[in-house]
């Protein structure tokens, strides 16, 4: 029988250490009641002001739970009301820590109006995060969208393929098509579940009306809906001409792009009649290409970066206005059917 190779040796921490799994993708953000309610108070006790705060939590898994939260002051364009703001922060969380709260930051709250909330700082802010977290998000919520009757709260992160594009700082129309992206793959909404304890669920029975019918139903029913309408069109319209200053770029781009070309082409065929007669007298030709000319330095391309952004927010503006106009008529149509009956 033939001799077999002993089998390695391993350390108990080689036996222990467990293989590096990956990182499960983010399916769902569970949010405590509580929190959601702080974040709703903060929000509209500052309205039409935007505030932000921070989120408290844990990963687990493939779900992100948001379990606390606290208000950031409003910051000022000071150095020192910065950096006192940065301390408010670690002071925040360490008198969390002492009372056994979570305080674990998994990313950031932010109210807004009318869903205008796809700027380049809030890129620059999710990039921020993402050096100290693995996976954080931003919940953004709109106090004016509310009034209408629904609770305007969504989760979102950037996508896994636009923070590599945007580390490369490289938005040019080559790498987008290389890339296969587009306006729609900036940002990904995580859905997001409310949870509560059994111990505020049985309490919230317990101060639950009779009534079958909420307050939320009735804001539901109002029929003035003239000036959130009013407002979505204005944004629109400043968005469309924002859009239009961005098209304009490009073509400007285009424009010296093909007069630099043409200029190269017409220098080029110089070059080579100059050559041939060079050839004809016995000369050494000269380089058909010149760095040192004005007219072969590449022109840089402009950023899309900014008209995939404003791309995005016409794009929420639109569906805004189409989901309003849709409830609009289903409640004239409730309301002639009232009135015939």
């Amino acid at each position: 029988m033939a001799n077999q190779a002993p089998a390695p040796i391993r350390s108990f921490l080689q036996a222990a250490a467990k293989p590096e799994e990956a990182p499960l993708p983010l399916r769902v953000v569970q949010i405590e009641g509580l929190a959601i309610l702080k974040i709703i108070k903060h929000c509209k006790d500052f309205s039409p002001a935007l505030v932000t705060g921070q989120l408290l939590g844990l990963d687990v898994g493939s779900v992100l739970e948001v379990t606390n939260c606290f208000p950031f002051p409003i910051r000022e364009e000071d150095e020192e009301l910065e950096a006192e703001g940065a301390n408010y922060q670690l002071e925040m969380m360490r008198c969390l820590r002492e009372v056994n709260v979570d305080n674990n930051t998994v990313g950031w709250y932010q109210s807004t109006l009318l869903g205008s909330y796809q700027t380049v700082e809030l890129i620059e802010t999710f990039m921020n995060y993402q050096e100290n977290i693995r996976r954080c998000v931003c919940i953004i919520y709109d106090p004016s969208k509310s009034n209408q009757g629904v609770l305007a709260l969504k989760a979102l992160k950037l996508s896994d393929s636009f923070m590599e594009l945007y580390r490369s700082n490289n938005f040019t129309g080559e790498k987008l098509r290389e890339k296969n992206l587009t306006w729609v793959d900036i940002f990904e909404e995580i859905p997001i579940k409310v949870s509560n304890s059994p111990l505020i669920s049985a309490v919230m029975t317990e101060l639950e009306n009779d009534s079958p019918v909420t307050q939320c139903d009735y804001d539901r029913l109002q029929l003035v809906t003239t000036p959130y309408m009013e407002r979505n069109l204005e944004f629109l319209v400043e968005c469309m001409d924002d859009l239009s200053m961005e098209q304009q770029k490009f073509q400007f781009y285009y424009r010296n792009l093909s007069r630099q070309q043409a200029q190269q082409q017409a220098w080029l065929q110089k070059r080579r009649a100059e050559n041939m007669a060079r050839k004809a007298s016995g000369e050494e030709p000269l380089p058909e290409e010149d760095p040192s000319n004005p007219i072969f330095k590449p022109i840089p391309e402009p950023s899309r970066l900014d008209s995939f952004l404003i791309t995005n927010q016409i794009g929420n503006y639109c569906n805004q206005i189409n989901g309003v106009a849709g409830q609009n008529f289903s409640r004239l149509y409730l309301t002639k059917a009232l009135h015939e009956n």
